[in-house]
């Protein structure tokens, strides 16, 4: 198993993103392992990004977006707890949000956690959190630790990358800053 180190998420939010598709993340719980690949993912900024957590400068709620990258921030939205991974250089804010993921293992443990039906598991931020049983205990944990119940895993597959507008963002950068696994039935809209 070949955990991501830190240096893959040192690169831009945006080729983190990009690169972050495919690969597998994987959640512990006891002596279940629950994973999904990796199909949907939108990259953060700071300052100049109205649609990011660090927009309003640096502040108690969004300083870990200045942190080193590989560092788990977790945040509440509509009742949701969202996964990201902190990207570039310590100092810079920015930061990747998974959003979406295909069921791999540990699907009866999902479905459990979600009580939905399996193509409403992981199509989407909250869902895939719930469905992983990911909250803010993980919240400023370093996803490169061998220690953390948490992983990105290498994965190699040819995949067709799609970019497009983030969702849910009231103002949003002109740039393309959302990606997904093109023609996937988990990823939450296409």
């Amino acid at each position: 198993m070949n955990r991501l180190n830190e240096l893959f998420y040192t690169k831009d939010a945006s080729i983190v993103a990009r690169n972050l598709l495919g690969k597998i993340l994987i959640r512990k719980i006891g002596r279940t392992t629950i994973s999904g690949k990796i199909v949907e993912t939108e990259a953060y900024y700071g300052s100049e990004d109205p649609a990011s957590r660090a927009y309003k400068g640096y502040n108690n709620f969004a300083k870990l977006m200045w942190d080193k990258p590989g560092k788990i921030f977790i945040y509440m939205v509509h009742a949701n707890w969202l996964f990201n991974v902190i990207t570039g250089e310590a100092g810079t804010p920015s930061a990747v949000l998974i959003r979406a993921l295909e069921p791999m293992s540990g699907i009866n443990k999902m479905l459990i956690n979600r009580k939905m039906p399996f193509k409403q598991l992981t199509n989407g931020p909250g869902k895939l959190t719930q469905a992983l049983a990911i909250t803010k205990i993980f919240n400023d944990t370093d996803i490169t630790d061998a220690n953390n119940k948490i992983s990105i895993i290498e994965n190699q597959e040819a995949i067709k990358i799609v970019p497009s507008h983030r969702i849910g963002v009231s103002k949003d950068l002109e740039r393309k800053l959302r990606f997904y696994v093109y023609d996937n039935n988990f990823v939450s809209k296409k």
